[in-house]
């Protein structure tokens, strides 16, 4: 992990407790102390299912530390299954019980024979953050709990974005891609939110491809899919927002599926013309909107600071100053990363600094020339950098603390068109 964490924009892989919440009737057990579990607990989402703030917790002590917790986990597991009524059991393990050497692995192993799968992630937050323990609990469930490979399905697609809870659009998204997706002839399978669960879990190994949006995130798990099952898998780093990118998308994924070409044009040319009939209405809002820079900042991910930046260049026609990522991405990654930064419009490139501390991102960002009122879109960390610098502020990543995002989305040709809504709206208050 980072040797500098000023204002955090991520948390420590336990906290990829968020994944397993995420997906309907499937429960954490943590293996760890009890202070870790009650910060966790404010931080993260549920499926809705069960509450974020009741889970089951070893909360290992001093005992634990000279004795070991096996029986302790033991016993947790098993209450945990007399009393909890779930589809699958995820036991995640702490700092402490991994420093102590807690066989954790032997513990679960007992319950092999169960009725209801339980499975363990390794989770210490001394070896990752969140971003990094996404993958590691899909791999654990792709690796203890499907076993065999199945008939494949014509047309099923597994689909692989954001991170569950973290992302703040995550939910929208998804099912924005599962639209997009479906409208091109093929058939999305997702295993997080509202109506999926075990059962599309259980469909996994079914699927002709693994699509993947993302830079980098998620890719261990498609990778260890392709090795297990055979199964391919299509990696677009560009999370789509607005018409240039989505646009793209559909013909790479139609021209990846084999699906029939007239049907994915037919789909563009229908999402294109309404896209831009939005557009055009507004024009004028956009021309006229003097008060705002033509330069713009983002301060988030890998996925949100590639996305954004690519729809506000390609889309928009502003162009960047120095965008950040922050969610510590590790370095075999970070030279592929900057590179798309380069792919713009207009033979514009973006500069890019990985980095997660906040103070010399801010410090940065105030001695930059914006010529007029900036655009800096970031986390709740960025509200009093906005203020600072008098420019415009929109809140798009973790933490965010001033909004309430339900099932909002930036992806797509409509979450373009949300994300401009939301940028004007914060820019027209200067006329007010």
């Amino acid at each position: 992990m980072a040797k500098i964490l000023d204002q955090p924009r991520y948390k420590c892989a336990l906290a990829a407790m968020q994944t397993v919440q995420a997906i309907t009737r499937a429960l954490p057990i943590l293996h760890c102390g009890p202070g870790c579990a009650e910060k966790l607990s404010g931080s993260v989402g549920s499926s809705g299912l069960y509450s974020p703030h009741i889970f089951p917790c070893t909360s290992i002590s001093e005992k634990e530390v000279i004795f070991g917790g096996d029986d302790k986990l033991t016993e947790t597991i098993e209450n945990s299954l007399k009393i909890i009524d779930a589809d699958l059991y995820v036991v995640l393990t702490g700092c402490t019980s991994e420093i102590v050497g807690d066989n954790v692995e032997d513990v679960v192993r007992k319950f092999k024979d169960n009725e209801k799968p339980v499975i363990y992630a390794s989770t210490a937050g001394f070896k990752g953050n969140n971003y990094v323990g996404h993958d590691w609990i899909l791999k654990a469930i792709f690796d203890q709990y499907l076993k065999n490979k199945k008939e494949v399905q014509k047309g099923l697609v597994n689909i692989w974005a954001g991170i569950p809870m973290h992302d703040p659009f995550w939910l929208g998204n998804l099912r924005e891609l599962e639209t997009l997706i479906a409208e091109i002839g093929l058939t999305p399978n997702t295993i997080y939110g509202f109506g999926r669960g075990i059962k599309n879990i259980d469909k996994i190994p079914e699927a002709e491809f693994n699509l993947l949006v993302s830079p980098w995130v998620g890719l261990e798990s498609v990778k260890f899919l392709e090795e297990k099952f055979g199964t391919p898998y299509l990696h677009y780093p560009v999370l789509p927002v607005g018409a240039f990118e989505t646009t793209k998308f559909l013909r790479a994924v139609g021209e990846y599926a084999g699906a029939s070409k007239e049907k994915v044009e037919e789909v563009i040319q229908r999402k294109e013309e309404e896209y831009y009939y939005y557009i055009e209405r507004y024009a004028d809002v956009f021309l006229e909107t003097r008060v705002m820079s033509k330069r713009f900042v983002v301060v988030s991910d890998a996925s949100y600071s590639l996305a954004i930046t690519k729809f506000l260049v390609n889309d928009i026609g502003l162009f960047p100053s120095k965008q950040y990522i922050v969610d510590d991405t590790p370095e075999e990654y970070r030279e592929q990363i900057s590179e798309w930064f380069k792919e713009l419009n207009y033979g514009i490139q973006a500069e890019v600094g990985f980095s997660s501390d906040g103070h010399q991102i801010h410090q940065e960002i105030e001695a930059a020339d914006f010529n007029g009122y900036p655009l800096i879109l970031g986390s709740n960390w960025e509200k009093n950098l906005a203020k600072r610098t008098d420019a415009h502020y929109v809140n798009i990543s973790y933490p965010v603390v001033e909004r309430l995002i339900i099932n909002s989305f930036i992806a797509g040709y409509k979450g373009g068109l949300k994300l401009i809504e939301d940028i004007y709206s914060v820019a027209l208050t200067r006329f007010n």
